[in-house]
């Protein structure tokens, strides 16, 4: 018997053997191959057989077959599924690497990178930052008809606001910073505007074709560049040339008669390493408020070029020429009264649809990179840059009191035309007459980034690089319609080196106008003796050097960045100054930032990091002359800037959660702040007309942002994600403001000094919680859903001690994709997409311009008729007098594209 049981165990422990020894063990990491980033969750499986794994969060995957040689299928949701052959030797760990995946529902696939040094993107870095990405696929499917903003709402921190003003027209909010103060990056080239730091969205409405990625870096981020970000830095990373022959053609259709349609093709990659991509579209709507039509285009060129291993070209041309009608703020009476799509800034003129506001401009960006790999520890990246915009805004110009209006509050320009009728000799003027002007704003704009990366040893990486920018505006107004008129003559005074009025009133007539087309503003400049009411140009240059030192093992990593760059700004006025006068003194501001910051690792799923950093930053340049004249403002000096931030990261195969605790402080600024329209009174001692532009500057304004971030993704299965968000800040002013308020022409009001210590920062919800989740229903159709809460929203009247508190309000937007196989080999296909957003009609207000209490007088000549309390004049809390938006209601989009 004895020997029975230990022939019985010997026999066991050799068929466990045999089929242990038998068995093939498979390791590998799959990540995603346009941003670099693991793909947790993702499905490896042998081919043929029910054998699989899905990989961790860290892309990591380990696999035990039965078979020697075979084929693995790795898939993830919204990628294109690879296939790789695998052999071995069995009892032995096959190490197949990297695999990377493509997503398939991009709009130039298998790009070509370029500019590797210079795209600052959080993949490249080891040390931890507060980060969020947004891929293309997830832009195409929700981006619809809105601003490429709306991508970025399911993000801690980040709020977006004015779209309500027309297609555009939206502005982007990072803790509580606005986008004059966040740093945007097209490919790692500066965007923001040089001379005031702002972005208007309507120049990039070609975005969310061209988009291969969109990286928001809250706080002091990964960028290496000699910029000083407050808020934090996005990046918009965009195809290059693709290596794979084919195309798409996409629709689609909006609320409001909005029709989108794009079609792209790529030749491929020759034997020559040549290749080239191409896209354009066009679109086409009337807005979700009333007089907000717009129209536009988008085109995309890439030319690339590999002729071998070391170098790597590629050219590209973008551009988005576009017009679109726009909303201004308004009364919540008037929005109760009349609706909340209600605009005042139309009319007809005949029987035709006519605006007074309308923006358009025409923007190409053209970039040429260089990635050159010197050797297997350096490489360079370069890329040299530049764009051309023209266009402008028109408005009223001329008597107030000769803007007529019907009875229903629209513009009537059919009398409005008739009055100009009656002018002598058809010679309008500012005294008695009213047309539509044009506001220009013309730009070149050309720059080199370079950056050079070495590996010193196995641990420690040195980057150093250039940031070189020229910039030359020029501003003017032109007539736009002179609606009957035949000319228009108007007068002013010109100055001389005191910056003041000293020559007698000088007569301009003019008599050209011209549209709002923007291909015509492209190729067309108005004659200089055919401006009116201003005419100057400003000329600034940038050079900055920036360097980074970063150590990284399996434990530890720590960096080191420091930048510095000078600033150089003239000016020009060729309008207000007598001819000997009309150039500034030139004006030289050195800034500088540096960057520091370590992580640790405490376990494989634990890590936590620390970041600080000081900024030196100069102002801008509409801040560093006073009043828009040639005379330097005596107090604008550099703004000072502390971060601090900390945080803590847990990864496991099925949740990944990251907190982030941050505070950031900004001293010694000075900025506009707000602009809003204006009822009949008077600000300081000057009487104001209704639907006057009125322009707000604080100075000596200190902020302090504290706050805590949490975003976390969980995949308890291969079909389900769930996505969580929260955040909430305390951003509150310090110390005392001298506010000026201007009118559109630019002429001081009035001028005060304010306490305005404690007072809440406006314009961003302070606090926000969002969560999300996509299924995947049955293979291929999958349905998607996020739900947002904003509260602790202020209104946008920059710096005030009590500010007025918005009401909180809830959004939730909610998706279909399907996507259909076509062709030979099932390698075409057809997508399908629909979006409801807002699905539940929350009507909220997203934004306010203004202050008014509950308390205050409904009319302040009147005491007697009451406060907006006592007379029932309150809306949610809100007193009725308050201007602002309403944000949109339910909306819809839906797409149809074909790849082939």
């Amino acid at each position: 018997m004895k020997n029975l049981k230990t022939w019985l165990l010997l026999t066991l422990v050799s068929l466990v053997s045999t089929v242990a020894f038998s068995q093939t063990k498979i390791t590998g990491t799959v990540t995603d191959g346009e941003l670099k980033g693991s793909l947790p969750g993702a499905s490896v499986i042998v081919k043929g057989t029910n054998e699989g794994v899905t990989t961790d969060f860290d892309g990591k995957f380990t696999l035990t077959t039965n078979a020697k040689s075979g084929e693995l299928i790795i898939s993830f949701i919204g990628y294109a599924a690879k296939t790789i052959a695998f052999k071995g030797e069995a009892g032995k760990t096959i190490v197949i690497g990297n695999v990377e995946l493509q997503s398939d529902s991009n709009t130039l696939e298998d790009i070509v990178v370029v500019g590797k040094g210079v795209i600052d993107l959080a993949k490249d870095r080891r040390t931890p930052i507060a980060v969020s990405t947004i891929k293309a696929s997830e832009i195409q499917a929700k981006v619809g008809s809105a601003d490429i903003t709306q991508t970025l709402v399911n993000t801690p921190s980040v709020y977006v606001a004015g779209q309500a003003g027309g297609f555009g027209d939206s502005r982007v909010n990072v803790r509580g910073f606005a986008q004059d103060n966040t740093a945007f990056l097209l490919n790692g080239q500066p965007i923001n505007g040089m001379e005031d730091g702002k972005v208007y969205w309507s120049n990039w409405s070609g975005m969310s074709d061209i988009a291969n990625g969109i990286q928001i870096q809250r706080g002091l981020g990964s960028s290496k560049l000699a910029i000083s970000s407050v808020g934090g830095t996005v990046n918009f990373i965009t195809k290059a040339t693709d290596k794979r022959q084919g195309g798409f053609a996409s629709f689609g259709l909006a609320n409001n008669d909005y029709f989108k349609s794009t079609i792209g093709y790529n030749t491929g990659m020759n034997a020559k390493g040549w290749g080239m991509s191409v896209m354009f579209s066009h679109w086409q709507g009337d807005g979700y408020n009333y007089g907000t039509k717009g129209e536009g285009q988008s085109y995309f060129i890439s030319v690339g070029y590999q002729p071998n291993s070391k170098h790597n070209f590629n050219f590209l041309l973008t551009g988005a020429p576009q017009e679109h009608d726009q909303n201004f703020t308004k009364t919540i009476k008037t929005y109760l009264d009349k609706g909340r799509r209600f605009n005042d800034n139309w009319g007809t003129l005949n029987g035709k649809y006519l605006s007074e506001r309308t923006n358009f401009y025409h923007k190409p960006v053209a970039n040429f990179n260089w990635d050159f790999n010197i050797s297997d520890k350096t490489q360079l990246s370069t890329v040299l840059y530049a764009s051309w915009g023209r266009g402008g805004g028109t408005g009223n110009y001329g008597k107030s009191s000769a803007k007529l209006r019907t009875p229903d509050g629209q513009i009537d320009f059919d009398g409005i035309y008739a009055f100009n009728k009656t002018a002598a000799n058809g010679d309008g003027n500012p005294n008695n007459n009213y047309i539509i002007r044009s506001s220009m704003n013309n730009h070149s704009w050309y720059g080199l980034v370079s950056n050079l990366k070495t590996e010193l040893t196995k641990n420690l990486n040195l980057n150093v690089g250039l940031d070189l920018r020229t910039y030359n505006g020029t501003h003017y107004r032109q007539v736009s319609n002179f609606l009957g008129l035949n000319s228009w003559t108007e007068s002013r005074s010109l100055r001389d080196n005191t910056h003041q009025t000293v020559t007698a009133p000088v007569f301009n007539t003019v008599t050209d106008q011209m549209g709002t087309n923007p291909w015509t503003s492209m190729f067309s400049t108005m004659a200089e003796n055919q401006r009116i009411d201003y005419d100057y140009s400003e000329t600034i240059t940038y050079g900055g050097v920036f360097g980074q030192l970063e150590y990284s093992d399996d434990k530890v990593s720590a960096f080191f960045q420091g930048a510095a760059s000078n600033q150089s700004h003239s000016r020009e006025d060729r309008y207000d100054y007598l001819p000997e006068f009309q150039k500034s003194e030139k004006v030289n501001n050195w800034g500088y930032n540096v960057k520091a910051g370590g992580s640790y690792n405490i376990t494989e799923n634990n890590s936590i990091y620390v970041n600080a950093g000081y900024y030196s930053r100069q102002p801008y340049h509409d801040n560093v002359y006073l009043n828009f004249t040639n005379a330097v403002n005596p107090l604008s000096s550099n703004e000072k800037i502390l971060g601090l931030e900390a945080g803590y990261s847990f990864k496991s195969k099925f949740l990944s959660a990251n907190l982030n605790a941050y505070r950031t402080t900004w001293k010694d600024r000075v900025t506009t702040t707000s602009s809003t329209t204006t009822a009949d009174g008077v600000i300081g001692t000057t009487p104001v007309a209704a639907g006057s532009l009125i322009y707000k500057t604080n100075q000596g304004v200190e902020q302090v942002h504290t706050g805590l971030e949490l975003d976390l993704i969980a995949k308890p299965f291969r079909q389900l994600e769930i996505k969580g968000f929260a955040s909430v800040g305390n951003w509150k002013y310090k110390g005392e403001v001298v506010t000026t308020q201007r009118d559109e022409s630019l002429n001081t009001l009035d001028e005060k000094r304010e306490d305005v210590d404690g007072g809440k920062v406006g314009d961003a919800a302070q606090t926000t919680f969002g969560a999300g989740f996509k299924y995947e229903i049955v293979e291929r159709l999958s349905f998607d859903a996020d739900w947002r809460n904003y509260s602790k929203l202020y209104a946008n009247v920059g710096a005030v001690k009590d500010n007025l508190e918005l009401p909180s309000y809830n959004l939730v937007d909610a998706g279909f994709s399907y996507k259909m196989l076509v062709g030979k080999d099932k390698k075409n296909s057809v997508q399908f997409r629909i979006n409801v957003n807002n699905l539940f009609n929350e009507i909220y207000l997203s934004e306010l311009t203004s202050n008014i209490k509950t308390t205050a007088n409904v009319n302040n000549t009147n005491p007697a008729q009451g406060t907006y309390q006592s007379t029932g004049r309150v809306y949610k809390g809100i007193a009725d007098g308050n201007q602002g938006y309403f944000g949109f209601g339910r909306t819809w989009n839906v797409s149809l594209r074909y790849n082939f």
